[in-house]
């Protein structure tokens, strides 16, 4: 599969209407596809925005000419996964061979919001693919019924579907859902870890794919990379500490419920705190090693997140020095 780098929007951090432009201009620097987070709250205070992914989709659609995405939707607690269906299915329609659902466990700070028994993890992987698997029956187009351990369903079809059903990307981080990955979606989305996890995570992957006849070579394998580049070695370190924090939290983030309890914690992150979780670096060519290594790993899409303001100024300078000197 050939290589594609992607501009990761993220929602949490800028309005709607400047997400839309600046996935618009890194396409027209030379990034291919958008990637475009589904929050309901930023992760901290200070970041600012959440607006709601579907409306930002579609106007990404309309502005540019790559793939897009959520990253990543959980169909299965704000909403009922026949409405992630239906949404999924009207942009492929609309926007056909370039949307992709991807979808996740999901999050307290997310989704505690509609006041029910936020379970623990086990639980929400369950329910997650239970959920996939009413999208997929959705996605044939036929008359659908559904009893299961979470959900219920009485007849429902989609009457708006495109020629080709979305792909469903699942975000993954463990071998277990890994390979349950393989079994039931078309492709695998991660973010950036010690490569031998996400080696593991291959492994158990593609045992999951063909354990069911599938080809996991042929299925997409996606990562979310965050960054921190700036002109100054100083400024990309300070940006990661002041606009992304939460990327230097070391521990599980999904049962923490509001922004305000990440801005307390962020008031004990540090630095140090971001090595290997995260490259900051005024060097262009330090983020070219470092995304050449997950590049040469086996991914085949990958999309960017600059954790600073600074975005315009990163696209120019990676759409110039880093993006052409990257190899399949």
């Amino acid at each position: 599969m050939s290589l594609t780098i992607g501009y990761a929007a993220m929602l949490e951090q800028f309005h709607p209407t400047e997400a839309v432009e600046l996935s618009a201009y890194a396409e027209s620097k030379g990034f291919s596809g958008v990637m475009a987070a589904d929050h309901f709250q930023p992760w901290v205070p200070s970041q600012g925005q959440s607006a709601f992914v579907w409306n930002v989709l579609t106007a990404v659609g309309e502005r540019t000419s790559g793939d897009f995405g959520p990253g990543v939707v959980a169909p299965h607690f704000r909403y009922h996964p026949a409405v992630v269906a239906q949404a999924s299915a009207t942009l492929a329609a609309m926007y056909p061979g370039r949307h992709w659902l991807g979808v996740g466990a999901g999050e307290a700070l997310n989704e505690h919001v509609i006041a029910g028994y936020w379970p623990e993890a086990g639980e929400r992987s369950r329910r997650m693919f239970e959920a996939i698997d009413i999208i997929n029956k959705l996605f044939t187009g036929k008359d659908v019924k559904h009893k299961g351990e979470f959900f219920q369903m009485e007849t429902a079809r989609l009457w708006t579907m495109p020629e080709t059903p979305p792909e469903i990307l699942v975000a993954t981080a463990g071998p277990l859902n890994a390979k349950r990955t393989g079994r039931h979606a078309d492709g695998m989305i991660t973010v950036g870890a010690p490569l031998e996890k996400i080696s593991g995570l291959f492994d158990k992957f593609a045992e999951g794919a063909r354990s069911v006849g599938k080809d996991p070579d042929t299925m997409p394998k996606v990562l979310q990379l965050h960054l921190s580049w700036a002109p100054t070695d100083e400024e990309a370190r300070q940006n990661a500490l002041t606009e992304w924090p939460n990327g230097g939290m070391k521990f599980p983030k999904a049962d923490i419920r509001n922004p305000q309890d990440f801005a307390e914690m962020a008031k004990l992150v540090r630095i140090e705190d971001f090595e290997g979780r995260m490259i900051m670096s005024s060097d262009p060519d330090e983020h070219r090693a470092y995304i050449q290594r997950f590049v040469d790993l086996g991914f085949d899409r990958v999309y960017l997140h600059n954790v600073g303001r600074n975005q315009r100024e990163w696209i120019d300078v990676f759409a110039e020095q880093v993006l052409p000197k990257l190899t399949r």
